[in-house]
């Protein structure tokens, strides 16, 4: 990805080389599209007191996109958005809207409509009222008024509610008129603030459809803050992970969850297992103090120390007779197990496994593996886990993607 020409004036002065050398890289992970760049936050960083919120911030919106700020509570997502919104002014860094410094331009100025957790519609205006609220007389006549928010209406599917009050209506409901007053004066960005986490799980997932229906019809970029990570993934274009104010990785959601940068993104996202792991030779690695394997891409130290990871749906379970045919054919991490419990999942079950043949002065290492409910009949108390090379992730002892 091409770096922005703000984005690499600040790389050099203000920046720490560490943590800014490692989200510039991650960066480059997204392969960018013909789509114009609509909206850059640049070496945003913000302080409240002596607590640092947000550290080194660079992220870009293209036009038409829908990025989601993802990750668990006090990472700052909350507060980037509020920057971007203009309700919260940055200590340093920029705000660059259609190349424009929207920096210190207060909200209203912005053109963007904002969506809050809580609705924030008012109680003693009707739906009509609040999708109107935003609309000047001075820029919409009444006529206008009135055809925007029929069209509006339609647009969330409730076409008959104008004359009620919030009070009257569901929580989805609510949130979709709280979308339409949002949109209604025609705002070059969208910015929702965990707009579904107050609603029940099935409102959640109807919802969200519509959302990014919407958002697509209309073309609209759009910044999303959830701690919900189906949530980000299912409708995003591209989410930021965040955690403890630096973006951990700006990725793709396939790359999000397929190819993470750090073992941050790893843990956090979806269900991941990890083995210690300690490196024999430039290129290979002895895994749990049993397995060695070896990863040609891999350059490393004798006596560095690594971590494995793999998904639960990525390992197969075979016997010790079905195992003897498969190191004839492919290679990959082998290891003997134990099974010590299981959990019903609805479409899978998930086992929960120690390794045989554990040093004894080392905490046992529980290894977890979904599988599906037709190969519950082959499984036995002692089986060997199989999991394919290229399933297999590396991190370094700061927590970096070696390979």
């Amino acid at each position: 990805m091409q770096i922005p020409s703000h984005l690499q004036k600040s790389q050099t002065g203000h920046v720490m080389p560490n943590t800014a050398g490692h989200l510039l890289a991650t960066l480059r992970t997204f392969k960018m599209t013909e789509s114009k760049t609509v909206l850059e936050a640049v070496d945003i960083q913000k302080s409240f007191g002596k607590t640092r919120v947000l550290e080194h911030i660079n992220l870009d919106l293209k036009a038409g996109e829908f990025v989601s700020f993802l990750g668990p509570s006090g990472c700052g997502k909350t507060t980037l958005l509020r920057i971007i919104a203009g309700l919260e002014q940055p200590d340093y860094g920029k705000v660059i809207k259609q190349e424009i410094d929207i920096t210190h331009f207060n909200t209203a100025k912005r053109k963007c409509g904002i969506v809050f957790q809580n609705y924030a519609l008012f109680p003693n205006l009707t739906v009509a009222e609040n999708i109107a609220f935003g609309l000047h007389k001075k820029q919409w006549s009444k006529p206008q008024i009135q055809a925007r928010i029929t069209e509006l209406l339609d647009l969330i599917e409730l076409p008959n509610i104008a004359e009620k009050y919030p009070n009257q209506l569901s929580g989805g409901q609510q949130q979709r008129v709280a979308l339409a007053r949002a949109i209604a004066p025609k705002p070059d960005l969208l910015l929702l603030d965990e707009p579904l986490s107050a609603l029940d799980a099935l409102v959640r997932l109807n919802l969200r459809q519509k959302i990014r229906n919407i958002q697509r019809q209309l073309n609209l970029p759009a910044i999303m803050v959830t701690h919900d990570q189906e949530e980000a993934l299912s409708i995003s274009d591209r989410v930021a992970v965040m955690n403890k104010g630096v973006i951990e990785q700006l990725d793709t959601p396939h790359n999000i969850y397929y190819k993470p940068q750090t073992r941050f993104v790893a843990q956090f996202i979806g269900s991941m297992n990890f083995m210690q792991a300690v490196a024999v030779d430039a290129h290979c690695l002895k895994i749990a103090a049993q397995d060695v394997l070896e990863f040609p891409h891999l350059t490393c130290v004798q006596g560095e120390h690594f971590e494995i990871a793999f998904r639960p749906e990525n390992i197969t379970l075979f016997t010790q007779h079905d195992l003897t045919d498969l190191q004839q054919q492919a290679t990959g991490l082998k290891m003997p197990i134990r099974i010590l419990n299981m959990e019903f999942l609805g479409a899978k079950r998930r086992l929960f496994c120690e390794l045989k043949n554990q040093n004894l002065q080392e905490k046992a290492t529980v290894i977890q593996v979904d599988i599906d409910h037709q190969h519950m009949a082959a499984i036995a108390d002692d089986m060997y886990l199989y999991v394919p090379m290229h399933a297999l992730h590396v991190f370094d002892s700061r927590g970096h993607a070696r390979c």
